[in-house]
């Protein structure tokens, strides 16, 4: 698939940040380990491993999520135009701490699934500019996808898709990018792995601000790797790689359901050998 023109914006001034934000540092495979998931799900396949990031390297997360379209090239990224950032109700932080402090409680007596499920929410949350901002537009995107009647019919309209392809199913994560981490939400069908999204990204044309959502678009057939891991330093903190044929790199963090993501990838890969 080819990618279409665009003009790349100048790198966006950094943005302030509440005292809540998990200020990630640069994804480098010398800084994480290989993540070891439950018996119940299929182990990485051993060629995996195998294959080298590209010299590269993934894009640096900068100081906050990314507002403005990032800068770099790739063959997988296609912009959809966007009218303009939609307008967010807005929530205390008082209000959001508290309901996610009591539920991180509750967590704590849960069973290991749940635990695992309250630290990704919370994990999932943190990568935002602030707590409150990740958790109205996460409830916002939940309200647009039900509003539009299910993931489905969600993904028919933001990607071109076969007659016969399926969607199987679609994880809120955020994709790292040169401009900071962008939130949205990830699907994989029987045809593509497809990224977009929750708000179009600003970007300048001579002196005008242009919008577009950030999509990604890999068909399963060009899918060469699928790699979960997690930082040294802080565990928690989880990524998946996910390398092209052709050696192009994505990092995505930040998944509510992270080993359900893992599992439907590398079964993906598994099918598509």
């Amino acid at each position: 698939m080819s990618s279409d023109s665009q003009t790349h914006p100048p790198k966006p001034e950094p943005l302030s940040r509440s005292s809540d934000y998990a200020a990630y540092p640069k994804i480098d495979p010398i800084d994480t380990v290989p993540v070891s998931l439950d018996s119940d799900h299929p182990p990485p396949l051993q060629e995996q491993t195998r294959y080298p990031p590209s010299t590269a390297g993934p894009a640096p997360i900068s100081g906050s999520a990314a507002t403005t379209m990032p800068s770099e090239s790739n063959p997988y990224v296609s912009p959809a135009p966007a009218s303009g950032p939609g307008s967010s109700v807005k929530n205390t932080m008082d209000t959001m701490k508290d309901v996610l402090g009591k539920w991180g409680k509750k967590a704590v007596e849960a069973t290991k699934k749940g635990q695992d499920l309250a630290e990704n929410m919370w994990q999932h949350l943190k990568t935002g500019p602030s707590l409150a901002d990740a958790a109205v537009g996460r409830i916002a995107q939940g309200t647009k996808i039900l509003a539009e009647g299910g993931y489905e019919k969600v993904f028919r309209q933001t990607f071109e898709t076969l007659p016969e392809e399926k969607l199987l199913k679609a994880y809120a994560c955020y994709l790292s990018t040169s401009a900071g981490p962008v939130m949205g939400l990830l699907y994989l069908s029987s045809a593509k792995m497809a990224f977009c999204s929750d708000n179009p990204l600003s970007y300048k044309v001579g002196e005008q601000t242009q919008w577009s959502y950030y999509k990604v678009i890999l068909p399963i057939h060009q899918l060469k790797a699928v790699n979960p891991s997690a930082s040294k330093i802080n565990p928690v903190e989880k990524f998946i790689q996910v390398i092209s044929i052709d050696n192009h790199e994505f990092w995505f963090m930040g998944f509510v359901n992270y080993d359900s993501a893992v599992k439907c990838l590398q079964g993906a890969l598994l099918r598509h050998p």
